[in-house]
C-alpha cells in the first residue's frame, strides 16, 4: 500500500489520504527523495525496490530530486482537510513542498497557447480565401 501511495505522490505531487497513512507515507517519500538526491546507480536500484513504475522513478531522479538539492529534509507537507464524508475518518492532503513553483510556471504556458491558437485561426482563415 505504501509503495502505491509513494508512486502516486511522486507522479501527481499531491494526494489525499487519511492522516495515519499520510504520516507513514511521509517517512517513505522523504527517504525516496533522499536516495534520488544521491543520483547514482545503487540509489536508483534502491528506489526501484519500492517504486515499480520506471517512468515515475525517472521523474523522481530528473525533476523532483534536483529541486531539493539544497534542502536537508522536509520535502513533504501534510495539510489536514477534515473528516471523510462516508465514515468520518480524518483526511489530509500530502504534497511536495516546492510544488508552488510549478504552479507559477503553468499560467505562462497557458498564456502562450491562446496566442498559438489565434495564429492557427488566422492561418486557417487565410487558407479559406
Amino acid at each position: 500500500m505504501l509503495a502505491n501511495l509513494v508512486t502516486s505522490l511522486m507522479d501527481h505531487e499531491v494526494i489525499s489520504t487519511t492522516d495515519a497513512r499520510a504520516k507513514e507515507l511521509r517517512r517513505v517519500a522523504e527517504h525516496m527523495i533522499t536516495f534520488a538526491k544521491r543520483n547514482d546507480l545503487h540509489a536508483r536500484r534502491q528506489v526501484l525496490r519500492v517504486i515499480a513504475n520506471k517512468e515515475v522513478v525517472a521523474k523522481l531522479f530528473s525533476e523532483i530530486a534536483p529541486r531539493y538539492q539544497s534542502r536537508n529534509g522536509g520535502y513533504t507537507r501534510i495539510i489536514k482537510v477534515g473528516p471523510r464524508q462516508g465514515d468520518g475518518a480524518p483526511m489530509s492532503l500530502i504534497e511536495l513542498v516546492d510544488r508552488a513553483a510549478k504552479r507559477k510556471a503553468t499560467p505562462t504556458t497557458t498564456e502562450s497557447e491562446p496566442a498559438a491558437a489565434q495564429t492557427g485561426e488566422a492561418q486557417s482563415g487565410s487558407t479559406e480565401s
